[in-house]
């Protein structure tokens, strides 16, 4: 079973850029709606597909180097990260299916 793992500005290109499987990385924040039902559906997922991908999540109100170098506007935002570059990106909270579904390219 696999653990979304937390990143910061300082380990992102560690955990992320530099990660040689895919990476779905989950912009979020405390005060975000959409974000707390989101969490527990990127658990699920990283629960089934852990050893295909990573999952990490970043919290925009501690780390604003990374979002503002991406260009978050808004949350939650999901990328995925492949080869050191953003290869899908989508906005909004999505349904677990609707999670797959776009995850399926990666897997």
């Amino acid at each position: 079973m696999s653990i979304v793992k937390e990143v910061t500005d300082q380990t992102f290109a560690t955990e992320v850029v530099n990660n040689p499987k895919p990476v779905l990385v989950d912009y979020w924040a405390d005060w975000c709606a959409p974000c707390k039902q989101l969490s527990p559906i990127i658990d699920e997922i990283a629960a089934q597909l852990g050893d295909k991908m990573a999952f990490v999540k970043m919290d925009t109100n501690s780390n604003t180097q990374i979002p503002t170098e991406q260009g978050i506007l808004s949350l939650p935002t999901l990328q995925v990260w492949q080869g050191g570059q953003v290869v899908k990106s989508f906005q909004g909270a999505k349904s677990k299916g609707a999670l797959l579904k776009a995850l399926d390219e990666f897997i």
